[in-house]
Parts: C-alpha cells; structure tokens; sequence
C-alpha cells in the first residue's frame, strides 16, 4: 500500500472522527433552545436515511453500468438492521447523557469502549486479553479518573447522566463488535442504511413513548441537517472509505481524534470548565488506543 493511500486513508478517518467530536455539542445547544430528546434523533434519522437513501441511489444509477455487483440479501438486511438497533440505542442514551452532564464528561464515558471491547471479546470470542490490552485498560481507567475530574471535591455529576454515558458506551461496543462481523462483502452505503433503518426502529419508539408535548418540526430545519450530516451521513462514509487504506490499528488511533475534538468544541462553545488534569486524562485515554492497536515486539510471545 502507498503512502499516499495511507495519508488519503488517516484524512478520511480524521475528518470522520472530528464530524462525531462536534455532534454532542450541536446536541447540547439544540437542548438550550428546549427541544427535547425524542425530537433532536427523529430529526437526525430522519434526515440521515434520507441522505443515505440518496447516496445509495446514486451509486445503484451508476453500478448498473457495470456487472458484479453485490445487493444485499434478505439475511444481510435483518443481521444489519439487528446490529443497527444498538445504533440506535447509543444515540438516545448519549444524548440522554449530555442532557445531564457536561459534554467533556460524556465523550469520555462514551469512551469506555476500549476496556468494554476488549471484555466484549474475551466473553463471545473465549480469547483472554493480551497484556498490551490488560496495560491498554488500566491507563484508560486512570485516565477516565481524570478526565471525569474524579478528584474533585466539588464534583457533582448527576447520577443519571452517568448511567446513560455508560450505557450508551455498552450499546456502542456492541454497534462497533456486531458491524465489523455482518455483511461485510456489500457496499458501505447499502449497510450505513440497513444499520441506520435498525437504528430508526429504537429512536421512533423511544419518541412514540417519551415525548409527551406536541413534537416540534422545526427541529427538522434548526439542528435535523446538521446532526444528520454530522452524526449519520458524513462519518459512516468517510470512515468507511478511509479505513480499508489504513487498517484497524491504525484507523482506530486516528479514530480517537473525536475525544479531544469533542471536548475542544464543548470548551470554546459551550464554555465548559476543562482543568489540566482532565487534558492530561484524556491524553492518557488517547495513548491507551495507541498501545492497543501498535505490535510492539515486547508484547509478542517467543
């Protein structure tokens, strides 16, 4: 692979992770306009399976042109709807946990993925934890610590923003486990819309039973575009492209640019308080991705 498909790749991924960093605090300000929880993801799915409902038919016009092309099968449309549900369900439970915490604490809760993946794997796969992921594991809880600003005397997170931060951390895992196994041989915007259509299941049922006053459409125009754009449309397709140029290991390095991105625009915007400590923290929590997916030769067994 040329280095110019490794650079094109590391872009594709980055432009990717800073477009999810910035989703939690277009979410908070859609919140200080009193919108609630039910409208900001209808709006998103919404819009976002239109826009890929639109892509897809693009490239259908333009494969007919060619032969060879795989559709998915009524299997692959259930396994990728099935895996999209816990898309669904990551998107309420970290918008339930923003509504309650700080932006910069609930992209670092959202986070735990890295030590869930690695209890995710030894659990389904029976394959124990490396050493280089039980190190990996630990620097991510010292890093949360801090990041979270644990030390604090004057903490005071709300309980349930927690809760909801590490919920939306598991049903995450679960997206990232499940959409890395599923119909991998058919094109990514064909399983970005099945995922997204399993993922609309949860989020309109969670509206159907949640929103209690009449639904605000103008959510649609104020926030919808861009929360689609930014947290369904625009990710999903530039990671997608990006990471067959980089491999697992390196995109997902690339990846975690979304923390650092995520908890800078809650700071500028939102003015959120962020302390030394909770930079340092995070720094800790980028590292502990770097050390999981880099071989070094210490780690391999002789």
């Amino acid at each position: 692979m040329s280095n110019n498909n490794v650079l094109k790749g590391v872009a594709l991924v980055g432009l990717g992770a800073t477009s999810y960093g910035m989703l939690a605090t277009f979410v908070k300000l859609a919140y200080q306009e009193h919108y609630t929880t039910a409208e900001v993801t209808t709006a998103q799915f919404v819009l976002g399976i239109t826009g890929i409902l639109l892509i897809n038919l693009f490239q259908k016009n333009k494969n007919n042109k060619r032969s060879g092309v795989v559709k998915a099968t009524t299997r692959n449309v259930f396994q990728l709807m099935l895996a999209g549900s816990s898309l669904g369900m990551t998107s309420v439970f970290y918008y339930l946990a923003v509504r309650y915490i700080p932006v910069s604490i609930g992209i670092v809760l959202l986070m735990q993925t890295v030590w869930m993946g690695v209890l995710l794997e030894w659990v389904l796969d029976k394959k124990a934890p490396s050493i280089q992921k039980i190190i990996s594991v630990f620097i991510v809880l010292v890093g949360t610590a801090l990041a979270t600003n644990l030390m604090a005397k004057e903490l005071d997170l709300d309980w349930r923003g927690i809760l909801w931060g590490l919920l939306a951390a598991g049903s995450f895992t679960t997206t990232m486990f499940t959409a890395n196994r599923v119909a991998l041989g058919i094109s990514s915007a064909q399983r970005s819309l099945y995922m997204l259509l399993g993922g609309a299941v949860i989020v309109f049922s969670f509206a159907i039973f949640t929103q209690v006053t009449p639904f605000h459409f103008s959510i649609f125009g104020k926030w919808g575009l861009i929360l689609a754009l930014f947290g369904t449309i625009i990710p999903p397709m530039l990671m997608n492209s990006g990471f067959p140029h980089t491999g697992i290991g390196l995109g997902s390095i690339v990846s975690s640019l979304e923390l650092p991105v995520s908890v800078m625009m809650a700071y500028v915007i939102l003015d959120e308080t962020v302390v030394l400590s909770q930079w340092i923290g995070i720094l800790l929590i980028i590292l502990a991705i770097v050390i999981m997916n880099v071989n070094f030769t210490m780690f391999k067994r002789k």
